[in-house]
């Protein structure tokens, strides 16, 4: 048997089933919110994004950083852990790859015959060298490949080494985006929820910011080409020990240009 419902009873009914109907596509929409279980960053502007990644990243007591920078037209490959007070790992440039390792103000250094052998030879025009080692340099790359060397304080190539090192003077570096600031798309990285922000003027680069946790910087594009850094392990403390005493020579003169 069909039974009716007159017409204002019908309404009555509707209206209750409408209501219920519609709040539950607000709830719906509400569990949809990009920020639900977050940190919270990605609801502020980009100003406040980018000086929220910057007060995580000083305070961090640690982080790894790894990918490609390019730097006066050279290009190096990066793998470093950084700490306050020093740091270690490999960087990799055209003509050598080394190891450095830096406890306050000692700089080890431990590189490949290439980046010794490099020390008696000049660029030509097409960027190869014209000028091959002498059998002295040579012989002198053989003994120090794979040795530790400490770097004088007073050597040239002291500066540019040790800045590879230093948490500080990277990290002011690459955090810095140009031109005014713009929230982005999200993302993830590495399996993190993260939200962009980009530069602009055409060299601002885009840095990814974690949505999850304290707010630290874990990728940065920089604009131009100019390569891309990843940093994790914010944090996570590591041990710094000088090299042991048979692991070291001295090199006896000013270092080779790490430069082309």
């Amino acid at each position: 048997m069909t039974v009716l419902l007159s017409s204002g009873r019908a309404r009555r009914v509707a209206l209750p089933v409408a209501f219920c109907v519609g709040l539950a596509a607000v709830l719906t929409a509400c569990g949809e919110d990009p920020d639900e279980g977050t940190n919270g960053v990605g609801k502020l502007s980009a100003t406040e994004i980018e000086r929220k990644a910057r007060t995580s990243a000083n305070a961090a007591g640690a982080v790894r950083l790894s990918g490609t920078l390019v730097t006066q037209g050279e290009t190096f490959k990066l793998n470093m852990r950084l700490k306050t007070n020093g740091g270690t790992g490999t960087v990799t440039s055209k003509n050598s790859t080394f190891q450095l390792l830096r406890i306050e103000d000692a700089l080890f250094l431990k590189a490949d015959a290439g980046f010794w052998s490099h020390a008696g030879g000049e660029d030509g025009e097409d960027g190869e060298e014209t000028t091959k080692p002498s059998s002295s340099d040579a012989e002198a790359a053989d003994k120090l490949q794979d040795k530790y060397v400490k770097v004088p304080e007073d050597d040239p190539s002291y500066k540019q080494l040790s800045g590879f090192t230093d948490m500080k003077v990277l990290l002011a570096g690459i955090l810095t985006l140009h031109g005014k600031l713009n929230k982005g798309a999200r993302d993830r990285i590495g399996g993190v929820k993260t939200i962009k922000i980009n530069g602009s003027e055409g060299d601002g680069g885009t840095l990814d910011v974690s949505l999850e946790g304290t707010p630290y910087p874990l990728q940065l594009v920089r604009a131009g080409g100019a390569g891309t850094l990843s940093l994790g392990d914010w944090g996570r403390d590591f041990e710094l020990a000088p090299p042991a005493k048979g692991e070291t020579l001295d090199y006896g003169s000013r270092l080779p240009a790490t430069s082309d």
